[in-house]
């Protein structure tokens, strides 16, 4: 019995070792793997907004990415250009299951727009933007200096950005921007397409992996309106109310990206601009003697960029006394950009006695400041709910007011709303100093009666100066800083900051929350992390583990010889005698 316990146990200790060496196998092939799928980089994305309007779905519809690299709209059969049907559809079969990298230096436009118009699929689409549209990369020599390039670029970013957010894209679309370690990564790609060899499972390549949740829709956004006031000083035994002159800005944003909306021309120049004037005429106003027979009202509001939904609500929370008591609005919109015009925006005829005298005080300013200034008059229509300039809220209720920006022309829907495009490199600190001294000395000259006089009341090197440093201070936090509604919570750390700020230079600040209407529907994640990992072809995986597996069971082999002898080796392998049982 013992002799067969013994038999048995040096029978099965070799199947023992057997078992502990696959068992080792598996791990140093699993570790192998591993190691062929590496990751080469972590990059911050941005995903292409999502949202409905009026229940039609516009953007990107999809977040989570798990493809291969790709760095050309068409296969190496296709060719470059636009090829034939044939390649496109070959073409349009591999990219399904693909992610393609495109600089925005090399984009063929007319090629994206052509591609998304026809609805083909991709398996996603990751754009790389150049540094300087990074909110990150804040200029602080108070200069916008860029070069025809950086130009040209810009331009291009504008239509790419138009494109893209009237358009329903079935697959992920995210921004990056450009660095040393993705480049690396571009240029690997582009190799292997030249090559005609572009990564698949089994070829191997660059694999793009964010691991985002489906986008889930965002349940009443709210907006938020913030307003501050400057009391006029009455006169003895006057029960009379005191007319009240608006200065008005919105101060949210929308673009392509929401994490990279920080339109800091459209509208955070408009916003620096009011908060400066705000702090001019506090000073002004702190003193009796020469606080104006005006109430000045300050209003940052919200939804600018849908139909200014929140301008709609907060004046329309005005009693009627307060409205009648308005003389008239100026709203600050984009008055950042290096250009020596403006353009004052109206609803009325230019012909009307209030029309008149804003424009003839902000003019006569403006030519002491080499600056020119026309009169755009665009009569609204009651019937269409569309509101191209803020203005207009104002003259649906009957109150005079005027938009004062650089832009000539009016707006569609969500276009100059501070997208992509609109950063710190492209404002001109100057220009927005400039623009705070028209309009505090236009106001001022009204204010105390000096209309059509040559005196400065907020003249450099004064206490009443235009403080350039406050204002430099402002435009970098609002240029790093997205802004669009449907993403900030009524207590965000910039309507605080806001709040804040008016406070200090005003009296009886009121915040308003309001939801916006229902016919914009936002979704959430809208920035991620994505994951680019190298990989290796099932081929060489295959070959390695065979190579592997040669090593292993050779050195399994020796192990057992030199222990156990080659009988034990042999035995592994030889099949057992088979047992008969007898009947009896």
């Amino acid at each position: 019995m013992g002799s067969s316990e013994r038999k048995s146990a040096g029978v099965l200790e070799p199947t023992m070792y057997t078992a502990s060496m696959m068992a080792m196998v598996v791990l140093i092939v699993l570790a192998a793997c591993a190691d062929l799928c590496n990751g080469v980089t972590v990059v911050d994305v941005y995903r292409l907004v999502q949202y409905d309007l009026a229940g039609v779905p516009f953007g990107s519809r999809f977040a989570s990415l798990n493809h291969h690299a790709a760095s050309s709209l068409f296969s190496s059969g296709a060719g470059s250009g636009s090829g034939s049907g044939g390649g496109n559809s070959a073409a349009a079969a591999d990219l399904s299951r693909t992610v393609l990298i495109l600089p925005l230096r090399e984009l063929n436009l007319a090629l994206i727009r052509e591609y998304i118009g026809q609805r083909k699929i991709l398996g996603g689409l990751l754009l790389l933007l150049p540094s300087i549209f990074n909110p990150e990369n804040v200029d602080n020599t108070g200069e916008a200096d860029h070069t025809p390039a950086e130009d040209v670029s810009r331009d291009i970013l504008v239509e790419l950005e138009q494109l893209l957010i009237h358009a329903n894209i079935p697959y992920p679309v995210y921004f990056a921007f450009e660095h040393d370690d993705i480049n690396a990564v571009l240029v690997d790609v582009k190799r292997n397409d030249v090559t005609g060899q572009p990564a698949t499972a089994t070829t191997g390549g660059y694999k793009l992996v964010v691991a985002a949740p489906e986008p889930r829709k965002i349940g009443s956004p709210a907006i938020t309106n913030i307003q501050g006031w400057l009391p006029g000083l009455k006169a003895d035994a006057d029960s009379n109310q005191l007319p009240t002159i608006a200065i008005v800005a919105s101060y949210d944003t929308f673009g392509a990206a929401p994490a990279l909306s920080v339109g800091s021309d459209s509208n955070g120049s408009g916003v620096v601009a009011l908060l400066e004037i705000a702090r001019l005429f506090s000073i002004l106003y702190s003193n009796p003697r020469t606080r104006g027979r005006y109430n000045l009202l300050f209003g940052l509001t919200s939804g600018g960029p849908y139909n200014y939904n929140g301008t709609y609500k907060w004046l329309r929370s005005f009693d009627q006394r307060l409205r009648e008591s308005i003389d008239y609005a100026i709203c600050l919109n984009s008055i950042g950009s290096s250009g020596d015009k403006l353009w004052v925006h109206v609803s009325k005829p230019p012909e009307n006695a209030y029309i008149k005298q804003i424009f003839e005080g902000i003019s006569s300013v403006a030519e002491e400041l080499g600056l020119e200034v026309g009169l755009k008059h665009k009569k609204i229509n009651i019937s269409n709910p569309r509101v191209a300039w803020e203005h207009e809220q104002f003259s649906r209720i009957r109150v005079t007011a005027a938009t004062l920006s650089e832009l000539s022309v009016a707006p569609e829907l969500l276009e100059s709303t501070g997208g992509l495009s609109d950063n710190r490199h492209f404002v001109n600190e100057a220009s927005v100093v400039r623009s705070v001294k028209l309009v505090a000395e236009s106001l001022a000259r009204h204010i105390y009666n000096q209309d059509g006089k040559n005196i400065n009341v907020f003249a450099d090197d004064s206490s009443l100066a235009v403080n350039p440093s406050y204002i430099r201070s402002w435009l970098n936090l609002l240029s790093t800083t997205p802004r669009v509604a449907p993403f900030l919570t009524k207590n965000d750390p910039l309507i605080m900051a806001l709040k804040k700020e008016l406070t200090e230079h005003t009296v009886e600040v009121n915040v308003q929350h309001e939801v916006l209407d229902g016919l914009f529907t936002f979704y959430d994640s809208t920035s991620s992390q994505l994951h680019i990992y190298q990989v290796a072809s099932v081929t060489f995986d295959l070959l390695l583990l065979l190579v592997l597996g040669s090593y292993l069971i050779i050195l399994f082999s020796f192990l057992v010889i030199t222990t156990r002898g080659l009988d034990d080796l042999i035995s592994i392998f030889r099949r057992p005698p088979s047992r008969k049982v007898k009947t009896a």
